[in-house]
């Protein structure tokens, strides 16, 4: 079944069950596959589908630290409520010790020396990843081992 389809079917159990939050952040994310469909006249498969979510994710995660600092508890728990509808549609988040030795192996094939080479390795290292690990996160821990 294809995510697009899995979507559809959990909108319409959230609609049955009554629960708002989640009929709308599948709502939202469905907007945005049709959107960007509609834009580049293409059907998203689901690939472009996880896209679509993680990239859902790092907005709302994103947004935390500025509705804490605008004392607004009331809406980072609902974020993180979001952030966690949005996660189980996700592939396995890959742990910080698995992604540590992913970046590792990728530097010493790519044979990169310094953060000069930073860019052929987060070249390298982002397909590897895609979908399963945070960019900052994988951003850090190449400056880590290349430093």
């Amino acid at each position: 079944m294809s995510l697009k389809q899995v979507l559809l079917d959990d909108l319409k159990a959230a609609m049955k069950e009554k629960d708002n939050i989640k009929k709308n952040v599948i709502t939202m994310v469905r907007a945005g596959i049709l959107q960007i469909e509609k834009d580049k006249k293409i059907e998203l498969d689901d690939e472009g589908v996880l896209e679509v979510i993680a990239k859902a994710v790092k907005q709302r995660k994103d947004s935390i630290p500025d509705y804490e600092r605008g004392d607004r508890p009331d809406l980072v728990e609902n974020l993180k409520k979001e952030i966690e509808i949005l996660m189980t549609y996700l592939p396995q988040q890959l742990s910080e010790d698995e992604l540590d030795s992913i970046v590792a192996q990728t530097i010493y094939e790519v044979g990169a020396q310094s953060v000069k080479d930073m860019g052929r390795v987060m070249k390298a290292l982002m397909p590897k990843v895609k979908g399963r690990a945070d960019g900052r996160l994988v951003n850090e821990l190449v400056k880590k081992h290349l430093n």
